[in-house]
């Protein structure tokens, strides 16, 4: 066994002011209720909010008030991630991996920043694994990452055994990144670490799910501190012997008999992908995706009402297709 325990922090999110102070209370009564922790994970933009109006400095202050606490409580930390701007002005949502000497080992910008509503916001190019000694190699993604397997395929090909996603999700899909967290964990045989906010930073319900998808813990709505022990040698068996003795997905993948064409942008084999229209948000009264191509000689067929011929427009409805 390879135990190795990781706490999660649900936090309340300002928009308007600094968290620092906030998460380092929270992660000194961390320590003190459960001085057993050793890696601690805060949700994305937790230390200054969603708006990049308050982007610093690669080095600044509150990089090294989080470099002098992990070093206190002789943890790894890593508090979310927070607009940094580059010296030639670009802005990227960045989280950087504090280890127990308080030295900043890694530093992570988010590849699939969530646009278009995350405009000028950019994207950053390479992948974060780190490793804690003895114990194992983590892999960091960034929230809308996740929906992104490729960015996972990518960790757990150079050897991540836990994913670990800070998020700030505050809308109706949340949901669907529960669903996502628990496919990943499986897909990848890894632990899945996603930690979200509250208040400016998220309607929480952070999750930790196993390498056989199964739900270690799931936040509701309200502030929590999560410190749970994972097995990293429970990884290895399975990828090794495949969930529950079944998939060995990662070997699969391995000894793939093809390769996808669809990652050659030059294959032509991502041709719909380029009739989806522009990336930008919808507007009121968007239609864009419901319009449907008739063939003419089915004008007044069954399943569509009469209509005028020179005036005709079609969208699915309850899987027919009706005049507008």
């Amino acid at each position: 066994m390879t135990p190795f325990a990781i706490a999660g922090v649900q936090m309340y999110v300002n928009a308007l002011h600094p968290n620092v102070d906030g998460m380092i209370q929270r992660l000194d009564i961390l320590m003190a209720r459960f001085p057993w922790t050793q890696m601690v994970l805060f949700s994305e933009l937790a230390p200054y909010g969603p708006l990049d109006r308050f982007a610093l400095p690669p080095e600044n202050e509150a990089l090294e008030r989080f470099r002098d606490a992990a070093r206190r409580h002789r943890v790894w930390l890593i508090p979310g991630s927070m607009f940094l701007r580059a010296p030639d002005g670009r802005i990227f949502n960045t989280a950087v991996v504090i280890n127990p000497e308080g030295e900043i080992i890694r530093r992570y910008s988010k590849m699939f920043p969530f646009r278009p509503y995350e405009t000028g916001i950019a994207a950053g190019t390479e992948f974060c694994v780190f490793d804690v000694p003895d114990v194992g190699r983590f892999g960091l993604s960034i929230c809308y990452d996740i929906w992104f397997p490729e960015t996972t395929r990518q960790l757990t090909s150079m050897g991540a055994e836990v994913l670990l996603n800070p998020v700030l999700t505050g809308t109706t899909d949340r949901d669907a990144e529960l669903a996502i967290a628990r496919s990943t964990a499986a897909q990848f045989q890894c632990y899945v670490f996603a930690v979200n906010g509250l208040g400016a930073g998220g309607v929480g319900r952070s999750i930790v799910v196993d390498p056989a998808a199964t739900v270690l813990h799931q936040s509701a709505g309200q502030e929590d501190m999560f410190p749970i022990e994972v097995d990293l040698s429970m990884v290895r068996r399975q990828r090794e012997t495949g969930m529950k003795g079944l998939g060995q997905v990662l070997k699969s993948f391995r000894d793939r008999s093809t390769d996808f064409p669809v990652y050659d942008r030059s294959s032509g084999t991502d041709a719909f992908l380029h009739t989806l229209g522009p990336l930008e948000i919808p507007r009121q009264g968007s239609r864009a995706g419901l319009h449907v191509d008739v063939p003419a000689d089915s004008i007044g067929g069954a399943g569509v009402a009469p209509q005028d011929e020179d005036n005709f427009e079609v969208t699915p409805v309850y899987g027919k297709v009706s005049g507008k």
